[in-house]
This record gives C-alpha cells, structure tokens and sequence, in this order.
C-alpha cells in the first residue's frame, strides 16, 4: 500500500510527472516542501513549518475568547457528535468550520440573529450555492451545540431557508457514445470511465479500488460514506476493460508515480477526461453514478435489486430510478394506444348507407 504522508502534507504529480509536496493546514496557505518524503532537507522544512503551525495554534488559543464563535468551534470539535464521525466526514466538518471561524470567530454565540446570520455569514455566499447550504448546515450544528451548553435559548436560524440547488443530471446514451468514441479501450480514461459506470459507485470509492478487490467475475466494495459492503458482478464491457489495463500497482487507477490519486485528484483527471471529449460541464462525474441507475431501472430491475449494486440504505432513493423509467415506460405505452386508436377511428369498408348494397 502507499505510504501516507506525514501531517498535512499533500502530494501530487504534475502534468511534467514530477511529484510536488506542500505543508497545508486546512484551507490555509500552501508552503513548498523540498523532496523526497523524509530526505534530510525535506524534514528540516517540514518541522520548520510544524513549527510555525504551532505558534499560530497559539495565538488562536488566545483569540478564543468564551462565548465567541471560535469558543463554541472549539467547543463542538472536542464533543461526541464530531468525534464519533467518519474520518473523511470529520475532515468535511473541519474544512468548513474552520472557514466560519476565520470569518466569523471573533462574534459573540450571544448576538447571533436571523438578520445577522443571513447579512454576515449567507449574503457573502449567495453566488456559491454548495457553500451556502454547507455554511447553512455547519451553523445549525453550532447553534445546536451551544443551546446545550446553554449558550443560547432558542435557534436564531430559525426560518432560514436552504437554497435550491440543481440537481446533477444521469448523463445520457449518447453523452456515454462520445466519451467512449474519444477515449477507446486500453486508456486510463476510459478505466476511469468503465469503473464509474458500471459499478455505480462514488469516486471516494472507485479511486481506492485495488486490483485485490477484483475477484472471479466481481468486484468489491466497501463504501466510504455509508461502510456498506457490496460484492458486484462485473459486467461484460468493464470486464473487458480490466482486461486490458496493465497490473503494474496496487491500486487500479494509479498516478504516474505509481501511487492512488486523491479524490480531487481523480475528480480532476476525469473531468478533463470529460472536457477532452467535448462534453459539456453539464456532465459531471457523479452523473455516471445516476447514470448507473438510470440503466438498470430502465432495463426492468427492481428497486431493491439497484439498491444492491448502488448501495443505497433506502428504497426511497433507489425508487427515484425505477419511477422515471415507470414513467417513461408508461408514456411510451399510452402514446402507441393513442397512435393504433386513431388509427381505427374511421373504418376502411364503410357502406354508404345502412342496409343498401353500393352500386357496381
């Protein structure tokens, strides 16, 4: 398996094939790492920086003072409700608190309003819809918290709508044409690709996939977000994908180093893989996912049997694709019933007139 890197640092490979490192602190400044990982001059600056990290920890400490917004963080990272989350989902929470107490740390839990949260905290995000929602979500989580440690008495975001956002489209049949005529058989992209559509998982699951968890005729999974355990079959065309790929690494999808993309790293790659193809930005990675669903449904299977190969906890969620293609079927079905009854509305050997033979 590859190493993982020391505290924040991250790792990636240029489009040169040189392997960049960077020390980064949550959404912080990146500062520039000498190579490799644990060379003489690589750990004289990465402790350099740790030491730097330390001394502005220090002075956060100092600025959080009891009752402001940067207490109640503090507060709420060091609870049960954070702690017991899923690393990944802790790593989400920490991003974007961490946003809200740069921006916001400094204000009283005691002088949050509706008025204010929506001036200070939302107006700024109006234009970034998945930021909105996210600062929408964390904030209630915040309040939440405070009003049990008796902060607060009653929610300030009370009536705080979330905004609507769009939801991301199945691609289409003929979007699927266009991306295999670019990219054939034996590319990474189109791995990337066949891995995505047909096992309908998510990219924090489909760039961790090993050559391991390819067995006789399936692949495993172990879902990231859910930790469902799914054993799928593979279908004929990935098959014949995995089959010519070469096994060089552990993982399937390897960088040029030979090492696991991160997610970004993987969304990226295929997303230019996207763009490459003609594609328009309407076709995200995640709607290879809907797309999955969208096929299955259509072919006639059961909610349940698309939960199995999605990993869905509930049939709610799978439902969503069996009622468009219900939809779709049911349509189809009545328009061809309208079609044949026009078509017989007048006969074709009318008599002209009841009980009279016409004339020869």
């Amino acid at each position: 398996m590859p190493r993982k890197n020391p505290l924040h640092v991250e790792a990636f490979t240029d489009r040169h094939g040189k392997q960049r490192l960077y020390f980064r602190r949550g959404k912080g400044e990146r500062t520039p790492l000498p190579g490799p990982v644990g060379s003489p001059e690589f750990l004289a600056a990465y402790a350099a920086a740790l030491a730097g990290e330390a001394k502005a920890q220090r002075q956060t400490i100092a600025q959080q003072a009891a009752g402001t917004i940067s207490a109640l963080i503090a507060s709420y990272m060091k609870s049960e409700g954070y702690l017991s989350l899923r690393p990944t989902s802790r790593a989400g929470y920490s991003s974007r608190l961490e946003a809200i107490r740069n921006a916001h740390g400094h204000r009283t839990v005691s002088g949050l309003t509706r008025e204010r949260i929506m001036i200070a905290f939302l107006q700024p995000l109006a234009d970034k819809p998945g930021a909105y929602l996210d600062t929408v979500k964390k904030l209630r989580i915040l309040i939440k918290h405070a009003i049990m440690l008796g902060w607060l008495k009653v929610d300030p975001s009370a009536g705080i709508k979330r905004p609507k956002s769009k939801e991301i489209a199945a691609w289409t049949d003929d979007e699927i044409a266009q991306f295999e005529a670019r990219w054939p058989i034996g590319t990474k992209q189109r791995l990337v690709f066949a891995l995505m559509l047909y096992t309908g998982q998510r990219r924090s699951d489909v760039h961790r996939m090993t050559w391991r968890d390819v067995g006789a005729g399936t692949i495993r999974v172990v879902q990231q977000k859910t930790g469902a355990k799914l054993t799928i079959p593979l279908h004929r065309d990935l098959a014949a994908v995995l089959a010519s790929a070469s096994r060089d690494h552990v993982v399937i999808i390897a960088t040029a180093a030979g090492a696991g993309h991160t997610v970004d790293g993987f969304s990226g790659y295929l997303r230019d893989a996207i763009t490459d193809a003609g594609l328009p930005l309407a076709c995200q990675p995640h709607g290879l996912r809907k797309a999955a669903g969208r096929r299955l449904a259509e072919a006639g299977c059961s909610a349940n049997e698309i939960m199995a190969v999605l990993g869905h906890k509930t049939l709610a969620e799978a439902e969503r694709y069996t009622r468009d293609a219900d939809q779709t079927r049911l349509a189809r079905a009545a328009v061809t019933r309208l079609e044949a009854h026009g078509a017989n509305a007048v006969s074709q050997t009318q008599s002209e007139e009841f009980g009279e033979n016409p004339e020869k």
